[in-house]
């Protein structure tokens, strides 16, 4: 149970931070709020990448898992960005 959360915590921050640095917010963002967006993200990116029929491992530290999170974390940030009236570049 607490390997989970450690894993989830990981898995967050380090796809909040890259999708920051992707969508070029990691100046406005801090470390709790990339773990937030990185944790939001990963559940986002399932749901989208389940869409095409993707079965992404839940529960385990992988490369698709990581990819997945940070899809949805960018996705979420573009979102955030468009409703916030900032541009997206």
């Amino acid at each position: 149970m607490l390997m989970n959360i450690i894993v989830w915590l990981i898995l967050g921050a380090l796809a909040g931070w890259v999708a920051s640095m992707i969508m070029k917010t990691d100046a406005q963002m801090g470390a709790l709020a990339n773990i937030v967006v990185g944790i939001i993200g990963a559940f986002l990116g399932g749901w989208v990448v389940g869409l095409f029929g993707i079965q992404v491992v839940e529960g385990q530290l992988s490369i698709a898992s990581v990819a997945t999170a940070i899809l949805g974390a960018v996705i979420l940030l573009a979102v955030l960005k468009m409703l916030s009236g900032r541009r997206v570049v």
